[in-house]
C-alpha cells in the first residue's frame, strides 16, 4: 500500500517541488498551503506522515501537531524549521513530533527522515513475539545529520550510492568524525534496514576472547563459559555488522575474521557445527590501513575484502558551513535528554564555534554542548559555559605570527598570492578565517 504524506507550507513553489520529488519516490502526496486547508485534509483524510512548516500564516506547527494527535494518533509529524525556531521544534518533539529538519531543506534528508519515521511506525505495529531477542545486543538507530558543505554533499552522495548495494565499506577518518553515524546511515538506506545493525568495538575485544565474541561459544567450551553465547556474526545475520576501529585487531584475529567473511560461515567455540551467516560488513578506522599493510601489521587480503568501497569522514573544521547545523542538532538532543529549554547560542559562542579547530570533531562538539546545556542558567549558551581549553585555544590563534607594523602588508601579499581566496590566504598566514575577516575590517581592506 502506498504511504500517504501531507505537506504543509505557505511557500507554494517549495510545496510543489517537494511533492514532485516524493511522488517520484513512490509516495502519495497532498499539499496544503495554510493551516485552514491542512485542517480539512487532516479531518477528512488519513495520512501516514504530516510534514509541516513550524511557522504558517494562520497558525503554527504546534497546533497542527495537536490536531493530528487528536484526530489520527498513528500519524507521524515531522517539522520543518529555521535555526531561530529551535526551541519550538524541541517543544514539539516533547509533545509527540517524530523529528524536525532544518531549513534550507535538502530533499534527500527529508526522504531519509520520512523513511525512518515510517520504519518506526511499522515497528510499533509488530507483535511482541517479533521483537529481537534480549540476548542479542543491537545498536539503536542514530540520527544522521545532513550538512550543506561540499564535504557533506560528497559524503551524502557516496552513502546514497553504496547503501543499496551489498558492497563492504571502509570508513576512514579521525576520531570523533561520526564514522558510526555514517555506518548507521548506510544500513538504514540499505535493503537490510529491517534487519539487525550490530556495532563491535574491535579495540575492546581481548585477543583470547575474540573467537567467542565474534562467533559465540557453547556452554562448557572453556573456563567461564557457563552459558551458550551468541556471537556478533550470528547476531547480525541478515543485517549489517559494523567493525569499529578494525585496525586494532591482532593479526591472529584478522585471520579468523577473513575466513568467516570468505566462507560466510562461523563455528562457535566448542561446537562441531558451522552456522551460515548472511551479513554486510562495514568497517571503520582512524588509522592508515594501507600503511599498516605495508608495515605488515594488517593483512592485505583482509584489507581488500573490507575495502570494496571507501568513504572518508571529514574533520569538523573542514565543514565550516555545517558547524551551526550540527551545533543546533546537538542542542536539540541535549534539551531533550536533559529536559531543558535552551534556545540557542549567543553571538560570541557562534563566532568561537566557527573559528575553533575542534580536534575532537563531532564528539567534542556534542559533549561540549551537552555540558553547556546542563550548566546554563539563561536561554542562551554563553562563553563562560564553555571549557577553558576552547577559550585558551581561540585566544592563542587570534594573534598573527608577525609584527603589527607588517601585518597589513603581509595580509595583502597573502591575498595576492592566493588570487584573493580568503580561505587559502588564512591558511597561508596560519590564522583562521574569522581572524582574517576581522583584520580586513580593521585595515579597511576592501575586496
Amino acid at each position: 500500500m502506498t504511504d500517504k504524506i501531507l505537506v504543509i507550507d505557505d511557500d507554494t513553489s517549495f510545496c510543489i517541488m517537494l511533492k514532485t520529488f516524493l511522488q517520484k519516490k513512490g509516495f502519495e502526496v497532498t499539499n496544503a498551503f495554510n493551516a485552514l486547508e491542512a485542517n480539512e485534509f487532516i479531518k477528512n483524510g488519513t495520512f501516514d506522515v504530516v510534514l509541516t512548516d513550524i511557522r504558517l500564516p494562520d497558525s503554527d506547527g504546534h497546533e497542527i501537531l495537536e490536531l493530528v494527535k487528536n484526530t489520527s494518533p498513528k500519524t507521524q509529524v515531522i517539522l520543518m524549521t529555521g535555526y531561530t525556531d529551535i526551541k519550538s521544534a524541541v517543544n514539539a518533539m516533547k509533545s509527540g513530533a517524530f523529528d524536525y529538519v532544518g531549513k534550507p531543506i535538502n530533499p534527500d534528508e527529508i526522504l531519509h527522515t520520512i523513511q525512518q519515521c515510517l520504519k518506526r511506525s511499522a515497528e510499533r505495529e509488530l507483535p511482541k513475539s517479533a521483537s529481537k531477542s534480549p540476548s542479542v545486543k543491537v545498536s539503536e538507530t542514530v540520527a544522521f545529520v545532513k550538512g550543506i558543505s561540499n564535504h557533506s554533499n560528497k559524503l551524502h552522495e557516496y552513502v546514497s550510492l553504496v547503501a543499496p548495494t551489498n558492497m563492504s565499506v571502509l570508513i576512514m577518518g579521525d576520531s570523533g568524525t561520526g564514522k558510526e553515524y555514517i555506518a548507521h546511515s548506510i544500513h538504514s538506506q540499505s535493503k537490510r534496514s529491517d534487519k539487525p545493525f550490530v556495532a563491535v568495538d574491535c579495540g575492546a575485544i581481548p585477543k583470547d576472547l575474540a573467537s567467542s565474541e565474534f562467533f559465540g561459544h557453547i556452554k562448557g567450551s572453556f573456563t567461564g563459559a557457563v552459558n551458550d553465547k551468541t556471537g556478533h556474526f550470528e547476531a547480525a545475520n541478515g543485517g549489517t555488522i559494523f567493525l569499529d576501529e578494525v585496525g586494532n585487531l591482532s593479526y591472529d584475529v584478522q585471520v579468523q575474521l577473513l575466513r568467516a567473511l570468505q566462507e560466510r560461515k562461523v563455528k562457535p567455540v566448542g561446537s562441531n557445527h558451522e552456522i551460515k551467516v548472511d551479513i554486510r560488513v562495514i568497517a571503520a578506522t582512524n588509522e592508515d590501513l594501507a600503511e599498516a599493510v605495508r608495515r605488515g601489521d594488517f593483512r592485505e587480503d583482509l584489507y581488500h575484502r573490507l575495502n570494496e568501497f571507501s568513504i572518508q569522514a571529514p574533520r569538523l573544521n573542514e565543514r565550516q558551513h555545517d558547524i551551526m547545523i550540527f551545533a543546533n542538532h546537538f542542542l536539540a538532543e541535549a534539551n531533550l535528554d536533559l529536559e531543558r529549554d535552551i534556545t540557542g547560542f549567543d553571538e560570541q559562542v557562534m563566532q568561537l564555534f566557527l573559528s575553533y579547530e575542534w580536534p575532537g570533531n563531532l564528539r567534542e562538539m556534542k559533549n561540549t554542548i551537552k555540558r553547556s546545556v546542563l550548566l546554563a542558567k539563561s536561554a542562551l549558551i554563553s562563553l563562560d559555559l564553555l571549557p577553558q581549553e576552547m577559550l585558551t585555544s581561540s585566544e592563542n590563534r587570534d594573534t598573527l605570527s608577525f609584527s603589527k607594523d607588517d601585518e597589513e602588508t603581509a595580509i595583502i601579499k597573502a591575498l595576492e598570492k592566493t588570487n584573493f581566496n580568503k580561505s587559502k590566504a588564512a591558511r597561508l598566514l596560519d590564522i583562521d578565517r574569522k581572524t582574517l575577516y576581522n583584520k580586513l575590517k580593521l585595515y579597511n581592506i576592501d575586496l
